[in-house]
């Protein structure tokens, strides 16, 4: 059992709409795992909402993890 069954317990959504929500949850909670101290976390917003690069890169991730959902519910069809 994971640490994150109790956030996300299933990749299954009813629509793409809450597959992209679920993406950025899934986003959200891997940095957070990665990045553990919520206060470093809080002191890098600044830093990353004036940089179009690192947006675009967080952009990226949720993209990857929508195409995850996506596939798991064979692309809502």
């Amino acid at each position: 059992m994971s640490v994150f069954d109790d956030v996300i317990p299933t990749l299954m959504t009813a629509t793409p709409a809450e597959g992209r929500e679920l993406a950025i949850t899934i986003a959200r909670k891997t940095i957070a795992a990665i990045q553990t101290d919520a206060d470093v976390r809080a002191s890098l917003r600044d830093d990353y909402a004036s940089d179009t690069a690192q947006l675009i890169s967080s952009a990226h991730l949720v993209a990857v993890e929508f195409q995850t959902i996506a596939a798991a519910n064979n692309y809502w069809r």
